[in-house]
């Protein structure tokens, strides 16, 4: 079973910003899933009382996965009444967001957080 939670251990956060080469602040949170003792993805973000930026998500070539782990990163943001959340086109391809349909507004490289209520549009109701 998948299991996606955000990592408690500061160190283990830190070493995962280091090695994708992404800066790391106060702010920044590391979202994981897993299965049982393997890890499958990752997130990395910041998120402050006004807004969340997504500033990586492995792995991209697997979209079901992918979307799993960015719906849960919005999650989070939701939970904690953030409801502007923007994306870095530097780590994370803007067409990955867009794949999805995601992109708010490409200017402001901001995500649309209605489409997390939403289906992901991959699953098919079973009849």
């Amino acid at each position: 079973m998948v299991t996606l939670s955000v990592l408690k251990e500061k160190e283990k956060t830190a070493r995962l910003f280091s090695e994708k080469g992404i800066e790391q602040n106060e702010n920044s949170l590391c979202l994981v899933a897993f299965d049982g003792k393997n890890d499958l993805g990752i997130s990395l973000f910041d998120i402050t009382k006004d807004k969340a930026i997504i500033k990586y998500i492995e792995p991209l070539n697997d979209v079901s996965l992918a979307d799993g782990i960015l719906r849960s990163t919005l999650h989070i943001a939701a939970e904690r009444f953030v409801m502007n959340v923007f994306y870095d086109s530097e780590t994370v391809p803007e067409d990955f967001f867009e794949k999805l349909g995601f992109i708010k507004d490409k200017q402001e490289k901001s995500l649309n957080m209605d489409k997390l209520f939403m289906s992901c549009g991959s699953c098919e109701r079973q009849e």
